[in-house]
């Protein structure tokens, strides 16, 4: 090659789609290499860290990508300069730091002066000149808290492993987050099932002259009809509230002396203001996405990397909520020309980062470019999630939305009946967001003013036991209490439906036999490890190791130290746990003994004899749905995708293949 032809920089990132957007905004100087993901890593077969020898780590290179690290190779010793520009992050720095290795312990021995590590959390043409002006050596603070995360992800998975194979059944694993996770689904069946349910009565009165409204019976003879109970859970607290009514007769002997007349004791006003939420951060990201769309953790992930990469959107993998002056800059900008002057907040909006874990030099999930509110060439999917993240981050920067509560307070003998109106006075953020608000207009009245009841209403309710987990309300949880990453919550998720330790019944998850007898045998034999403190203390021990103050070894061998004698423990004196198994009413038809139950197999159930493996018999197991086939008239069923997302079939299937996601 000509010394006019030589490349003189060499820029390495993670991804094509990112290697590719990065290019058009650099000149001919620069050639862009993708590593496609991780090229180096701890291999998949065997625990490669020995506890021995303080922790080292034997490392792999990905047979895969050999045709990549030749032409990394290649491209590296013709350059000047190589620049290493994987995520902003710990695993991005990671795979920097592997990249090095590579590029000086192979073919090239490319030099220490030669490489350098640039940082850009949005990929525009601003922020990679910057980036590159700001070359700097790699931290290995940050590579060294990834180093620790995987070798005691590592530990601990090929630790439990093999004992969950003996005690439990064969095929298992558990993992430090995982095995959290689960057992908080299992917990929170447990709390539901020890709920009781508790009937009462709410009592509503139709008012009004002209106008009708809904009055509440908030208070009799002086105290409060409600109660609150407050329930101590295994991750917070639970709060239900039920009347003082149980029965239909006290309710009726009430209505009977209210009369027919109410007396107006009370009309309050008053002005509020609301003021938007913070941009998105990757939890909340995945919380809103799967409440609005019904989306996974992991399909949420996956269309904000498509965002990033394009350059659409900043990093998507934070738990900040910060802005940059220059975004908060523009988002004002915009809002005053596009929605007007008034609708800009005062002062500039400015958000604290409450997680103690908050993600090193992060900003909050934002556009990159404000002006663009559709994208060319993008999918639907797309669409829908950049449309969500331009809105709230914009939002942010806009004015406090204001309204006028109304609060009525009307008394009859011993009763307080209570209504409340609300009304827009301002919509400020509103008009950004598009959040739907109804007016609840309340009639002009005045103290002392009678009233006339046209009904009264009393209905009988229920108390309701605390909701099982959604996949948002899930990640809300690790998120408080301090356990995961935001590159952890949707992984995380996807591995304990694959193992199939719980599954998705209408969007919210249940703990599986599976997952509940690995849970107890867990919880019993390791307590620490499945221990929400315990955990979360982990998560801030790597916290203290990005910032330096740790030595990672260190950290290892005083967690090792406790680990390794439970472990030991478990093996020598746990009991097998049985799987249990639900009988569905039937003979075995094959020895005509046994009797068939539901199995939880490697494919999914399944309905085998009890007399298993004297009899093998088994069959496919179909979950009635309760419907009939729209197209065949056959008996509907349920089924789940390899993720565990629930839809409905034909129980004639492969003869008819009609589905879909929802009953018909």
């Amino acid at each position: 090659m000509s010394l006019k032809n030589k490349m003189k920089k060499l820029l390495v990132v993670e991804s094509p789609t990112k290697a590719k957007t990065i290019g058009r905004y650099l000149g001919k100087d620069y050639k862009v290499v993708a590593t496609v993901g991780h090229i180096r890593d701890l291999p998949k077969n065997k625990m490669a860290v020995d506890m021995d020898k303080n922790f080292e780590i034997e490392y792999q290179i990905d047979s895969k990508k050999k045709k990549v690290i030749e032409e990394l190779n290649k491209s590296a010793k013709e350059a000047d300069m190589v620049l290493l520009a994987s995520d902003p992050d710990r695993e991005g720095e990671a795979i920097s730091w592997h990249v090095k290795w590579i590029l000086q312990n192979g073919k090239s021995k490319i030099k220490d002066e030669k490489i350098s590590r640039v940082v850009f959390h949005e990929i525009t043409k601003e922020a990679i000149e910057k980036a590159l002006t700001e070359a700097r050596e790699i931290d290995m603070d940050l590579v060294n808290a990834q180093q620790a995360r995987r070798v005691l992800d590592r530990v601990v998975g090929y630790s439990l492993s093999p004992i969950l194979w003996k005690k439990v059944r064969r095929g298992l694993s558990g993992g430090r987050v995982q095995s959290v996770a689960v057992r908080l689904i299992c917990e929170r069946e447990k709390e539901i099932e020890a709920f009781k349910k508790e009937k009462f009565w709410t009592i509503s009165v139709e008012a009004g002259k002209k106008e009708t409204f809904t009055a509440q019976l908030v208070k009799w003879k002086g105290k409060s009809v409600f109660i609150n109970t407050k329930l101590k859970l295994f991750d917070g607290d639970y709060t239900y509230s039920k009347s003082i009514f149980k029965t239909e007769a006290e309710v009726k002997r009430l209505v009977e002396s209210v009369g027919k007349e109410l007396i107006v004791d009370k009309v309050v006003g008053k002005e509020v203001s609301r003021t938007p939420v913070p941009a998105f951060t990757t939890s909340k990201l995945q919380q809103a996405a799967a409440r609005k769309m019904g989306w996974s953790g992991k399909q949420t992930m996956s269309v904000a990397q498509k965002l990033y990469e394009k350059g659409l959107i900043s990093y998507h993998r934070t738990d900040s909520v910060y802005l940059s002056d220059k975004a908060v800059d523009e988002f004002r900008k915009y809002i005053g020309k596009e929605y007007g002057l008034e609708y800009v907040a005062e002062k500039a909006r400015v958000y604290k980062n409450k997680s103690k874990n908050a993600q090193e030099a992060h900003e909050a999930i934002r556009p990159t470019n404000v002006k663009l509110r559709t994208i060319e060439g993008a999918d639907s999917r797309e669409m829908k999630l950049y449309e969500m993240i331009w809105k709230r981050a914009v939002a942010t920067q806009a004015a406090a939305a204001k309204m006028r509560n109304t609060t009525i307070d009307l008394i009859a003998n011993e009763a307080l009946f209570q209504s409340k109106g609300v009304r827009m006075l301002f919509p400020g953020f509103l008009k950004i967001t598009e959040e739907k608000h109804e007016d609840q207009i309340l009639p002009e009245l005045t103290v002392g003013e009678k009233i006339k009841i046209k009904e009264m209403n009393w209905q009988e309710s229920e108390t309701n036991p605390m909701p099982r987990y959604t996949d948002a309300s899930l990640v809300s949880s690790l998120e408080k209490q301090g356990i995961g990453r935001p590159s952890t919550y949707a992984p995380i998720i996807s591995t304990i439906i694959l193992r199939q330790y719980v599954e998705r019944d209408e969007g919210k998850f249940k703990p599986t036999v599976l997952g509940v007898a690995t849970n107890e045998f867990l919880v019993k034999n390791f307590e620490d490890i499945l221990s929400l403190p315990f955990t979360a203390e982990m998560e801030a021990n790597l916290d203290e190791i990005a910032l330096g103050k740790w030595n990672w070894k260190e950290m290892m061998k005083k967690f090792w130290k406790g680990f390794s004698a439970e472990v030991e423990t478990a093996e020598k004196n746990s009991t097998r746990v049985k799987v249990e198994t639900e009988k569905i009413g039937e003979k075995c038809p094959e020895c005509e003994e046994g009797d068939l139950v539901i199995r939880l197999g490697r494919f999914g159930k399944f309905i085998s004899c009890s007399r298993f493996p004297e009899c093998r018999y088994s069959r496919q197991y179909k979950e009635d749905a309760g419907f009939k086939c729209p197209e065949c008239g056959k008996e509907g069923v349920v089924r789940r995708t390899k993720t565990g997302r629930r839809f409905y079939g034909c129980s004639d299937y492969p003869k008819c293949k009609w589905a879909g996601w929802k009953k018909p």
